[in-house]
């Protein structure tokens, strides 16, 4: 359900002060609104008018995203990436009904000097020239503290938090995390998928936990006040780290191995374990990531499959959204990146590909269709205030 554009959004356009084809190269981009056809919840007017105030009167902040707009052309996606002059989506931001974004940018698929990515140089290019245009521009902004997302309520504006998927690029330089903290960023993760020198990946057949290294990351993590992702991370180093961390970590972007036998799924002892410790989980909406055995086609149902579950097995107070989208072709992104970043050790369930998860498709639409279910669903407004932020507020209460 798109929202009307934010009134402080004027139009930006990425990099539209500079000149085109001579300050930088052009590319057809992807349409950020109608680019795949709008889904429809069947919801009464009364219930739009609901969503609306819900999104209005609310934080509604989305744990995990790549607001990036992609080449219309998904085969030209490495040539983009390699030039780390990345897109962000404005205008569809600007109808998301969203308060604050958690921005991942595109750190392992910036690869600029290297096919592989996750280095550090190429990640210091996509922060860059990201932060650069956004300080262009006074809708979307940087924000580094709870009072800037209080703000961004406030103002009408939009808080951009930068967090990072994995920590491979600090390779075994502890005080690089200080520097991106000083860049601005105040969410990492640990280890996306492939292991590295804090601890194992999700895909990995072998997870020795923890490293060393990783431990003194965490603690390093801890006092900055930057907030702990492991989304990515093998299931043992996962719990290490929530019994490391002094304060709770964060699960920004995944769904329960219980709907979907997947590792990219969390099994029901790391999810009872981070919200015992008081940490969230968000529920992923990649493509091809949270399906159940209810709903193999690969939608919002699929996805809100996860939801209910993880509010059954930990309560209402530790599950949040993390869809993780972008406008674009994001299953044209899992094709050309396949063979860097494998999501799984073992085999895989079969299920019917999706060109897009309908409802989910983009970061403009996905809260607005996911509020737009839980009141058509029987949530209370308490709940839903929960789920879409508040949960995600208390947490970062401790960890910032």
């Amino acid at each position: 359900m798109l929202q009307e554009p934010a009134a402080r959004y004027k139009g930006h356009r990425s990099y539209s002060y500079l000149e085109p084809h001579s300050d930088y190269r052009v590319f057809e981009l992807a349409e950020e609104v109608g680019r795949v056809p709008e889904h429809d919840l069947g919801l009464t007017g009364d219930q739009r008018a609901r969503v609306t105030r819900l999104l209005t009167e609310h934080a509604a902040i989305s744990l995990h995203e790549h607001p990036v707009i992609l080449p219309a052309d998904v085969r030209e996606l490495r040539t983009y990436n390699r030039t780390a002059r990345q897109r962000t989506g404005y205008e569809g931001l600007a109808r998301s009904g969203l308060t604050a974004v958690f921005d991942n940018f595109m750190a392992g698929a910036s690869c600029v000097t290297s096919e592989n990515g996750w280095k550090w140089n190429d990640l210091v290019y996509a922060l860059g020239m990201r932060m650069s245009d956004l300080y262009k521009q006074d809708h979307v902004f940087l924000a580094t503290s709870l009072a800037d997302i209080r703000a961004a309520k406030q103002d009408g504006r939009l808080a951009l938090v930068a967090g990072l998927e994995c920590c491979s690029p600090i390779e075994n330089e502890l005080d690089r995390i200080d520097i991106l903290y000083g860049f601005g960023v105040r969410q990492l993760g640990i280890a996306y998928s492939q292991a590295n020198m804090l601890g194992g990946g999700l895909s990995e057949r072998h997870d020795g936990g923890l490293t060393h290294f990783g431990r003194r990351a965490v603690d390093r993590m801890n006092k900055l006040g930057i907030a702990i992702d492991i989304s990515h991370s093998g299931d043992q180093t996962s719990l290490d780290v929530i019994e490391a961390s002094r304060v709770p970590v964060f699960i920004t972007h995944a769904g329960a191995r219980s709907v979907w036998n997947t590792s990219r799924m969390k099994p029901d002892e790391v999810i009872r374990a981070c919200a015992e410790r008081g940490g969230v989980i968000g529920i992923e909406a990649a493509p091809h990531t949270t399906l159940s055995e209810t709903h193999k086609h690969h939608s919002i149902e699929s996805v809100m499959d996860h939801f209910t579950y993880c509010v059954d097995l930990v309560g209402i107070d530790h599950v949040t959204f993390g869809p993780d989208t972008m406008f674009g072709d994001h299953v044209g992104v899992h094709n050309t990146y396949a063979a860097n970043y494998a999501h799984d050790a073992g085999n895989r369930p079969e299920h019917p590909r999706v060109e897009y998860v309908a409802g989910l498709e983009n970061p403009g639409e996905a809260f607005g269709n996911i509020v737009g279910w839980l009141v058509t669903h029987g949530y209370s407004d308490d709940e839903i205030a929960k789920v879409i932020g508040g949960n995600t507020i208390r947490v970062l209460e401790q960890v910032w």
